[in-house]
């Protein structure tokens, strides 16, 4: 399945008194790697809602095995854990800069048609981008 990286550094704000990255901004890494991961495919979330879709996070586990600090570079590794239905899931991999690994988590994302707020399934412009 499709893979995208990106990097981010640690800002000040981010981290609790210690300097280490407050546990609940891993959600907002994991958003961001997300949104380029789809960005990269060619879909934003401005546009799918311009088109009357959401992606609502329906589920979240994370996984922490070491700690970021301020000033740190992260990578966030993003992969799609499966093919696309009513929901999707991705799978990441969140790295310092010695290839160690900081934490493990996924996500699960429903389509929701924004005019009914039920759950539908993944718009044909995505499955199809995804066999390319």
């Amino acid at each position: 399945m499709k893979i995208d990286e990106i990097q981010i550094r640690v800002r000040y704000g981010e981290t609790d008194q210690m300097g280490v990255v407050y546990h609940g901004n891993y959600a907002l890494y994991l958003e961001m790697g997300r949104i380029e991961w789809l960005r990269n495919l060619g879909i934003s979330y401005k546009s799918m809602e311009e088109n009357g879709i959401m992606l609502p996070v329906v589920s979240l586990s994370i996984n922490y095995k070491k700690s970021a600090g301020y000033d740190d570079v992260i990578n966030v590794k993003t992969q799609l854990k499966s093919k696309p239905t009513a929901k999707i899931e991705f799978e990441y991999e969140i790295t310092n800069k010695n290839g160690e690994i900081i934490t493990i988590a996924n996500t699960t994302l429903v389509f929701i048609d924004m005019k009914t707020n039920r759950p539908v399934k993944a718009p044909k412009y995505i499955l199809d981008l995804l066999e390319d």
